[in-house]
């Protein structure tokens, strides 16, 4: 099981986080918003994620950098369970929208529910495809 989330795991492409907003589809539960695309990668990479935190709710560099370093440990703690057999390669942005610090485990829960709302989305897409 890799609990890893290294540098070929992170969304760095200008290119593909603008397409990423444009054309990828977006599930919300409340303080998370996941938006996500089917894409192909040029390295072995299978998943590569985004995380961002408004500057507009969260004026603070130190706040914002707060929850961006727990939604990454969150992520990086429940990949395996979701994405370890996954073979279609995704690009994701996490979005925090919530006013209010959030917690370890309160962010951790609705991550989860979050990641089985997202594989209920995309294979009721494969159906339909």
């Amino acid at each position: 099981m890799n609990l890893k989330y290294s540098k070929k795991d992170k969304l760095k492409s200008k290119k593909l986080i603008e397409k990423l907003f444009s054309e990828g589809k977006v599930i919300t539960l409340f303080p998370l918003r996941l938006v996500y695309l089917k894409t192909s990668f040029e390295d072995s990479s299978v998943v590569k994620t985004g995380i961002s935190v408004s500057k507009k709710l969260h004026k603070n560099a130190i706040d914002r950098n707060k929850i961006k370093r727990l939604l990454r440990e969150v992520y990086r703690l429940n990949k395996p369970k979701y994405f370890n057999n996954s073979s279609t390669p995704y690009a994701f942005m996490f979005l925090y929208i919530g006013k209010e610090e959030p917690t370890f485990d309160g962010v951790n829960t609705k991550t989860q529910l979050l990641f089985q709302k997202f594989l209920k989305h995309t294979s009721i897409d494969e159906t339909i495809s």
